[in-house]
């Protein structure tokens, strides 16, 4: 139980870490808030909490019995009339059946904390997955919006190359016309904010409205050492619960086991004797003590067999559980490891397009200032630039979430 404890003096400093180099509300700040403020995850932590409390519940030992009676008819003994008793009783299980009992307990703690770890792990998988979508649109209005200015230059060129008979009157409208398609979808992306702040505020336990401050660029991450399956399996809090759910009914094994054996009692009674009025003997009307032994008959094995089986088919299930969740997580650590790798290449691809793209388009823009001619390419291009910047954008917002998973998965610390 020592361990346990320093595990959670250990938990309790990671929800309350400050970072003092962080600037305000980057993301480390946004997981800290919601480590502090979640209710889901309070409820978690209540209910570890409650799970502890069963701990010392279980190896206490059954009230004693206490019990008062009078004789109506007193009960003539050679000491007098036997007018009333008091008897007091405990009762005490079979050897070891506590210890299971104790054992079982703690088990299910330690599993119920291995239970909060993953909430708390889940609930910053969560606030990533608000986080880096309003990223990626924050990112796509300022692109869409430096589009719009380059459309509004070209539209001027355009004019001006018409005015003097270069041009054709189609290319203005042709300006005309993306420069409203670009409009119309910064404005979409705007309205698409307020619920991906509503989304992250809420899990945040914070009003709908308060301000949503996201990183200004992401880039890749440092290549680092890759997690292997083997660390995947012995971090993940999901297994280390089911593990110790196993062991919890190997020990209600045991103690269903020592319930079928016998319970000793040991009492004493106290009897309150009146005197003999017909003689005076020697200890006339004295009290009488007379201590007891009692002892169960478990007779009735069904209920004994039943629970004994109970554990049993409780590990068998645990077992397959534990197995199953083992081939879905190895199964979500390989996705999104793929998607990792996948991300980061096309982020890479991206980054290579828009300079060859922007370099296109310089030569262009400088033959249509020139001749007036091919401003439809121009204009293709341009389009092709922002598609490339958008797509970035997804790219690099896939590879955090996608790396966000794999530390959800692989239970890596903040």
């Amino acid at each position: 139980m020592k361990t346990m404890f320093n595990r959670i003096i250990l938990l309790m400093v990671s929800l309350c870490w400050i970072n003092s180099n962080l600037t305000a509300q980057s993301l480390d700040d946004y997981l800290q808030s919601a480590a502090e403020n979640n209710p889901g995850l309070k409820a978690s932590y209540a209910e570890f909490e409650a799970a502890m409390q069963r701990v010392s519940q279980a190896h206490a030992l059954p009230d004693p019995t206490l019990s008062f009676g009078y004789f109506i008819s007193p009960i003539e003994t050679r000491l007098g009339p036997q007018r009333a008793k008091i008897s007091l009783t405990q009762m005490f299980p079979w050897f070891g059946t506590l210890r299971a009992r104790e054992d079982a307990a703690a088990k299910m703690a330690e599993a119920r904390y291995q239970t909060l770890l993953d909430a708390k792990n889940e609930l910053y998988f969560k606030v990533k997955q608000a986080y880096y979508p309003i990223y990626e649109v924050k990112q796509q209005i300022h692109w869409q919006q430096k589009n719009l200015e380059i459309l509004a230059s070209y539209k001027a060129l355009s004019t001006t190359s018409f005015a003097s008979g270069r041009g054709s009157m189609v290319d203005v409208i042709r300006t005309d016309i993306m420069m409203d398609d670009t409009q119309t979808t910064i404005q979409l992306l705007e309205n698409k904010i307020a619920p991906l702040e509503i989304v992250l505020n809420r899990l945040l336990n914070r009003a709908d409205t308060a301000a949503i401050i996201v990183s200004d660029s992401l880039g890749l991450m440092p290549s680092g050492a890759r997690i292997f399956r083997d660390s995947l399996l012995v971090q993940n809090p999901k297994l280390q619960a089911l593990t110790l759910q196993q062991e919890a009914a190997k020990a209600n094994e045991r103690m269903a086991k020592k319930s079928g054996a016998p319970q000793f009692g040991v009492g004493l009674d106290y009897a309150f004797v009146g005197k003999r009025e017909d003689m005076d003997i020697p200890d006339n009307g004295r009290n009488t003590i007379m201590p007891m032994v009692t002892m169960t008959l478990p007779i009735f094995r069904s209920k004994y067999k039943a629970a004994v089986q109970e554990a049993q088919f409780t590990q068998t299930a645990l077992a397959h559980r534990r197995m199953e969740m083992t081939n879905s997580l190895v199964s979500s650590y390989e996705m999104a490891d793929y998607a990792v790798n996948q991300a980061a290449q096309l982020y890479q691809l991206y980054d290579q397009q828009i300079v060859k793209t922007r370099q296109a388009i310089d030569l262009l823009y400088t033959a249509y200032s020139n001749s007036g001619k091919e401003f439809e390419e121009v204009l293709r291009m341009q389009q092709q630039l922002l598609k490339y910047e958008m797509e970035k954008a997804t790219a690099i917002k896939n590879y955090y979430l996608a790396q966000a998973q794999l530390d959800y998965l692989t239970a890596k610390s903040e």
